[in-house]
């Protein structure tokens, strides 16, 4: 079975039209005040780690190549048919939310999809995949043993479905968007399970 990225973006389109509005208002009061920004959720977490993967090229990605920018990492498959869609999807329309307001921001962010199926997602799948919903979202996979040492290293959970008589199987895995800083120190998950506002107004709060 192939990707179709056609398909892949006719769901991406579906979006509410006043989603840059309302985001954009939320994140100006958002701003507003002056009081002590809180410590990251996240932050002193054991999350995150060096990698080595294949991008849709062919070509090495370490995790170390993302040095000095903000890291959104999830892990997935492109097989999927709802959740990681659904999840990229709103993660994509925060993004973009977030840079209409705040473009130089959101320009340093590099958002990051890791596959934990790579018997069928190959470096061409992944890729389609990924550019069905941003042309800025990366698509990586790897050797299974490579995307389970990643996955070890993000504290993701996966494992492969019984299959099918067809020879289709679907995985079971951890549903985390993860927002890493500029060293890639883990600050906060990303609520994609929410909407795409709720992803664009946590960048605000861990953006800077």
């Amino acid at each position: 079975m192939n990707i179709q990225a056609n398909t892949l973006r006719s769901f991406v389109k579906h979006a509410c039209f006043g989603l840059f509005a309302s985001a954009a208002l939320t994140l100006s009061a958002c701003s507003a005040g002056s009081a002590p920004a809180p410590e990251p959720p996240l932050a002193g977490a054991d999350i995150g780690g060096d990698f080595e993967l294949t991008d849709k090229n062919g070509e090495t990605v370490r995790w170390s190549d993302f040095e000095g920018q903000y890291r959104i990492v999830y892990f997935g498959f492109a097989y999927c048919p709802d959740v990681c869609p659904t999840d990229m999807q709103r993660t994509a329309q925060g993004l973009a939310a977030f840079a209409e307001l705040e473009p130089e921001l959101a320009s340093r962010v590099q958002p990051i999809f890791i596959t934990i199926d790579p018997e069928r997602d190959t470096p061409k799948v992944v890729g389609e995949f990924a550019s069905a919903f941003s042309d800025d979202l990366m698509g990586l996979t790897g050797t299974p043993e490579q995307i389970a040492d990643a996955a070890s290293k993000f504290r993701v959970f996966y494992a492969k479905g019984e299959e099918s008589e067809g020879g289709g199987y679907l995985m079971d895995h951890s549903r985390i968007v993860y927002l890493f800083g500029p060293s890639g120190e883990p600050l906060a998950t990303l609520p994609a399970d929410k909407n795409a506002d709720a992803v664009a107004q946590e960048l605000a709060k861990w953006v800077s």
